[in-house]
């Protein structure tokens, strides 16, 4: 009996060391880990992965993106459904072609909205925020205007 119940101990301590270590796929706040931004946004702005990889050909990704205040995203479109929660501050939503501040509408902390694909749009944040995007990979940024594109060598591109 004593051989056998070594033999079970022995084996699941075998299983457990061969796994992988796991991805971390819980959070708090003061573990989100965010660095700088691709440089297909703004200078500014700080990014961190949360889930998957929004780099990737295809997958299901996570991200948060923090702003500071005055932070602007020019014209752009996504070719996936981009889906946006804000977390903290205010993120200021704009549709059109063209930046106009005027026709902007303010989504405080809790605050959800999604563009689809192709949908021209434009951002500023009012004071610092934060906002976690989730979506389908990969995370690519078509600016209306190539002039607006922060991309070294501007044009459309992906990250």
């Amino acid at each position: 009996m004593k051989l056998s119940l070594f033999a079970v101990a022995l084996t699941l301590a075998a299983l457990f060391a061969a796994q992988p270590s796991l991805a971390q796929n819980a959070f708090a706040p003061d573990q989100v880990k965010f660095g700088p931004a691709p440089p297909f946004l703004p200078p500014g702005a700080q990014l961190a992965v949360l889930e998957g990889d929004p780099m990737a050909s295809s997958g299901d990704f996570t991200i948060r993106l923090k702003m500071p205040d005055g932070y602007k995203v020019a014209p752009h479109t996504h070719p996936n459904r981009e889906n946006v929660t804000v977390i903290s501050g205010t993120l200021k939503v704009g549709m059109g072609d063209q930046f106009d501040a005027s026709k902007m509408t303010a989504f405080n902390a809790g605050s959800f909205a999604y563009m689809d694909p192709s949908m021209h749009h434009y951002a500023a944040a009012s004071g610092e925020t934060v906002v976690q995007i989730h979506g389908t990979s990969p995370v690519k940024f078509n600016y209306i205007n190539p002039a607006d594109d922060p991309t070294p060598a501007g044009g459309r591109h992906q990250p």
